[in-house]
């Protein structure tokens, strides 16, 4: 086997691990998200896994074992984060029956779950994982969420489908977004990379379906509310209402008459 297909057997192999992991850890915190009522899968099956995976990684068995245990001994904060993130969007849903709705069917909150415990990790300065397991789940609900990002308490997603939220994005607390949401950066250049290029969100701010809000230097400020398919590169006051105008025309049609 030449050192190309050594590197992508390798590289697939720990994909699938990572993918492997997050829907272990998944189960482990929220059992009925993934149907697995019946299958208890404990705190020391995930610090195995998660250390397995760190080893393979880092090359350091001392350093793996001290994250992995970070790790486990937050999950418990972490699930206190999540569930308060379930209630808030059974709250603000009407089409919500309530929190088990939310945690069982809901793609927006598997990709928060699935963002959280990444953060957790991406926090560490741990390579490569965070960013397997939110492209997980970023395949798996079609919302993508950079392991780097920075989110708080109570976020709420409806319907997702197409929202992306970049790697230096600041969100607040009680935010709400819709789907087709781009939180992106203005300019991709490499040279880039070790900068905030993307917006920060405050507290309270509801961004509506389609919009598209870009740059490091882009701050929404609280208790705003960003209308569908409006596109930012500025900042924003608080209290602010910002909306897309476009024309609709209704006129009746022509008849064409037969002979």
């Amino acid at each position: 086997m030449n050192f190309l297909k050594f590197r992508l057997k390798n590289r697939y192999n720990i994909k699938v691990d990572v993918e492997e992991f997050s829907q272990l850890v998944l189960m482990h915190i929220f059992p009925e998200m993934l149907n697995r009522r019946t299958f208890r899968v404990s705190s020391s099956e995930v610090y195995k896994r998660l250390k397995q995976l760190l080893v393979k990684q880092m090359s350091d068995g001392v350093k793996a074992d001290f994250i992995a245990k970070q790790f486990i001994a937050e999950l418990p904060l972490l699930h206190k984060e999540l569930i308060a993130d379930a209630r808030f969007i059974a709250k603000n849903d009407p089409a919500a029956s309530g929190i088990d709705e939310v945690i069982i069917a809901y793609p927006g909150f598997t990709a928060i779950c699935t963002y959280r415990l990444a953060h957790s990790l991406a926090s560490k300065n741990v390579p490569l994982i965070p960013r397997i397991m939110t492209e997980w789940a970023h395949s798996t609900t079609g919302i993508d969420i950079h392991p780097k990002a920075t989110i708080g308490k109570e976020f709420f997603i409806d319907h997702g489908t197409g929202i992306v939220i970049g790697e230096t994005a600041i969100i607040g607390n009680r935010v709400k977004v819709y789907q087709g949401v781009t939180i992106g950066a203005l300019s991709v250049g490499k040279e880039l990379a070790q900068t905030k290029r993307h917006p920060t969100i405050e507290d309270d701010v509801v961004i509506y379906a389609g919009s598209t809000i870009l740059g490091g230097n882009t701050t929404i400020g609280h208790n705003s509310i960003i209308g569908g398919n409006v596109w930012l590169t500025k900042s924003v006051e608080p209290n602010s209402l910002v909306y897309h105008e476009s024309r609709v025309i209704v006129r009746e049609r022509e008849t064409v008459s037969r002979v």
